[in-house]
């Protein structure tokens, strides 16, 4: 039966990979590739896609793995191969990449064929990711006060320095980041960061804003994060 796999390029004396321990790496890498997705998905936005590449990706490192089991060259034509494998949609988060990480190293475990240990490192680590998940570690507390506050005035009212006071009283930081021309040039329309004092003063925050500027245009978001997030 083995002679069936046997590679054709392969020497007389060449070992080759028993159909029972490949069918066994395999089933493993499946095994701890599904462990891998399921924790991913425990409260965590995921996509179909990506939770069956988690899925899947275990055992098709495992494969490669054991296909260039002692071939320097063979394995460091495949490193170069993984070098070049690059996501075409959009940029993959930091939780995606470490599990994607997590999910090659398993595979890598169970080509060299430590059964056990790929086990009891996939258990360990989705263990860990699903605590850390549960607890929200990381997790800024004060995250609902930070905002950016669009806000439209007059072309004839000078914005340097008009809200100071405004901010002073209901905001801890603010900076002003943005000015631009709206409504062919009749109105200005500003771009602040904030982080409020008190998240439950916000609409009293945004009429003190209103009775300044004349009632026009006021827009309060969330503030998007400029730093990345690895």
């Amino acid at each position: 039966m083995n002679a069936i796999f046997k590679g054709l390029f392969d020497a007389e004396l060449a070992s080759v990979i028993s159909l029972t321990d490949f069918l066994l790496c395999l089933a493993v890498s499946l095994a701890l590739g599904l462990l891998m997705a399921l924790a991913y998905m425990f409260k965590t936005k995921y996509t179909k896609s990506f939770v069956i590449t988690l899925a899947l990706l275990p055992a098709v490192v495992c494969v490669v793995i054991m296909m260039v089991n002692g071939n320097i060259g063979a394995g460091v034509a495949v490193a170069g191969a993984f070098s070049l494998v690059r996501f075409r949609s959009a940029p993959g988060s930091a939780r995606e990449i470490v599990a994607i990480f997590l999910a090659m190293g398993t595979g890598l475990v169970v080509g060299m064929g430590y059964l056990a240990f790929a086990a009891l490192f996939a258990l360990i680590m989705c263990a860990v990711f699903v605590l850390y998940n549960s607890l929200n570690f990381g997790t800024k507390k004060s995250h609902a006060a930070y905002k950016t506050v669009k806000i439209t005035i007059p072309e004839d009212l000078d914005y340097t320095g008009v809200f100071d006071d405004i901010f002073a009283e209901y905001t801890t930081e603010n900076e002003l980041i943005k000015v631009k021309t709206h409504n062919m040039g009749s109105m200005f329309r500003l771009t602040y960061n904030v982080t409020l004092r008190d998240t439950m003063k916000e609409k009293e925050f945004i009429d003190q804003l209103r009775i300044r500027n004349g009632n026009l245009e006021i827009m309060v978001s969330k503030q998007e994060n400029t730093q990345t997030e690895l």
